[in-house]
């Protein structure tokens, strides 16, 4: 998930652990072979059945270890009624005091969790694919109100919270900057949600940012708002 920029990786903010699995001082890599930690399981050869297994996966350790989490990006456009046309990798978001313990779940289930240089989210692999346990959307900290509004959708056959749809059309759209602005991947989601939304919640958010604003005057331009 890119939702935050390139810009977000210039600043450590406080009170975001340190989740680095390697010894100290040493750069933070992902393993040469990300399938050599997985449990053995035949995965489809479509991409996108193969990251909906690898959110199934992980919904279900986080759920059964009791984490307050939200399946988030395109396979929770997915959940809510969303084409089946995944990006590419898996996104939850989390708040960012329950990381530690998050990294910790997905270690004793066998899954390779590495640091990487940003500083809003740590980086998993499952059954192959990236996942992204993100603790910061659009430069702010996920918060356990955003967590509470989410829904409880089935992901395929796994229940699962799923990113409320303004809150997820608002994560996608206030992260757009110069740096970031890719409203070819929003665009169908905007679509496709568009009726499941409270675009007047998600402009106000935005405020005045001038990305945001193109992408409301291009939806506007479509008639999808």
């Amino acid at each position: 998930m890119t939702q935050n920029g390139d810009d977000a990786t210039l600043v450590r903010r406080p009170g975001i652990p340190d989740l680095r699995m390697t010894p100290e001082g040493a750069e933070p890599a992902p393993p040469q072979d990300p399938q050599a930690d997985q449990p053995p399981q035949e995965l489809p050869q479509d991409r996108n059945q193969a990251l909906l297994e690898a959110a199934k996966q992980v919904g279900a350790l986080l759920k059964r270890e009791g984490h307050l989490f939200a399946l988030a990006g395109s396979v929770a456009a997915y959940a809510h009624g969303g084409e089946k046309n995944m990006q590419h990798d898996v996104d939850f978001a989390i708040r960012p005091r329950d990381a530690e313990a998050v990294a910790a779940t997905l270690r004793e289930a066998g899954l390779t969790v590495y640091t990487p240089p940003e500083d809003w989210l740590i980086k998993a692999t499952c059954f192959g694919q990236p996942v992204d346990i993100i603790f910061e959307l659009a430069h702010r900290p996920v918060g356990t109100d955003m967590l509470e509004r989410a829904e409880e959708l089935p992901v395929d056959s796994v229940r699962m919270p799923v990113l409320a749809p303004t809150d997820l059309l608002w994560s996608l759209t206030a992260a757009f900057s110069e740096h970031h602005c890719d409203f070819g991947a929003a665009l169908p989601i905007a679509r496709a949600l568009r009726e499941k939304v409270d675009w007047e919640r998600v402009r106000r958010e935005c405020g005045d940012e001038p990305m945001p604003a193109a992408f409301f005057f291009l939806l506007e331009r479509l008639n999808v708002i």
